[in-house]
């Protein structure tokens, strides 16, 4: 979310309602609260919170005349339906969906992929980091917490950086030996990467927690790599003659479809289903095809290997 404050957030009914049932329920603190929202760091005050937003929605929707736009954002939000004290169930779900994904590719990335094969470990890599990524989104859209959304965005930062860091080394062969050139240009990128890295989380911390820089840093990374792939694509198609060979050109523009949904921003479905959730939703099945596309890659320069051996 790019815009952390609200008008909703200002309502003086919503602003009354919560001092209301502070003053009525929070007396005895936390304990008056369930035990499985006190798990997940609920507070009797962030639950007074929670529950007036929903009361002050509920007024709102079912005012006559009907409002032109009911339902807004408290605190930069959208007033989700909670699930076991989850804040954002459908992008919990979502974004575990992503996780097994990452988990299933890796695997058969080390299963299918043999050893010696020297892009291996990067793509082992790419796993990693995307399951990390996916396990911050999980624990940020359980609880939003300045620390929990800091860990989100520098993880989702890295999984992108490094999706960026892997291209070039696969379309132009920085892993291999010869010429000589290639390995220092390998260990130039890879510095460059870090640098990159470090220079942005230190920007967000240190400098200025940017929501509309963090967004163009990650998109400007997204589309370089995007870019790549979809030049690689042609090319390796052209090549081949083989479906899968296109498979990256078809699943980037599956991505910029999945991407537009963020900018849709409407409110959530049923208090559940809103267009963030769903562009979680609509990776699952690019990261499962990609995997699919680095396996048949790598399965050809295998064969390819072996047949000039």
């Amino acid at each position: 979310m790019i815009v952390r404050q609200s008008k909703a957030g200002r309502l003086p009914e919503f602003r009354d309602c919560v001092s209301t049932c502070i003053e009525r329920n929070c007396g005895r603190g936390d304990a008056v609260i369930p035990v499985h929202l006190r798990l997940l760091f609920w507070t009797c005050g962030s639950n007074c919170d929670h529950v007036c937003q929903h009361i002050i929605t509920d007024q709102r929707v079912a005012r006559d005349p009907p409002m032109l736009s009911p339902i807004v954002q408290y605190h930069g939000k959208w007033p989700f339906l909670r699930i076991m004290g989850v804040q954002e169930p459908c992008s919990v779900l979502f974004s575990l969906f992503n996780l097994l994904a990452h988990r299933r590719g890796m695997s058969q990335i080390k299963e299918r992929i043999p050893t010696d094969y020297p892009l291996k470990i990067y793509y082992i890599w790419f796993g990693y980091v995307g399951m990390a990524s996916w396990v911050f989104s999980m624990i940020f859209h359980t609880r939003d917490f300045n620390i929990t959304e800091k860990f989100d965005y520098f993880a989702a930062g890295a999984s992108v950086l490094y999706g960026l860091y892997y291209t070039p080394i696969r379309i132009f062969r920085l892993d291999k030996r010869k010429p000589p050139v290639k390995a220092t240009l390998l260990r130039l990128w890879t510095l460059l990467c870090v640098l990159m890295y470090v220079a942005h989380v230190s920007y967000l911390t240190i400098w200025s927690w940017d929501y509309t820089y963090n967004m163009a840093a990650n998109v400007t990374v997204g589309v370089v790599q995007n870019i790549l792939w979809s030049f690689f694509s042609v090319k390796r198609y052209q090549k081949l003659k083989k479906p899968w060979a296109a498979w990256p050109g078809m699943i980037v523009a599956w991505i910029i479809l999945a991407m537009s949904l963020e900018l849709l921003d409407f409110a959530p479905v049923r208090g559940l289903l809103d267009a963030h959730s769903l562009w979680h939703l609509g990776t699952v099945g690019p990261t499962i095809w990609w995997y699919n596309f680095l396996i048949k890659d790598a399965q050809q320069e295998t064969a390819g290997e072996r047949l000039r051996a």
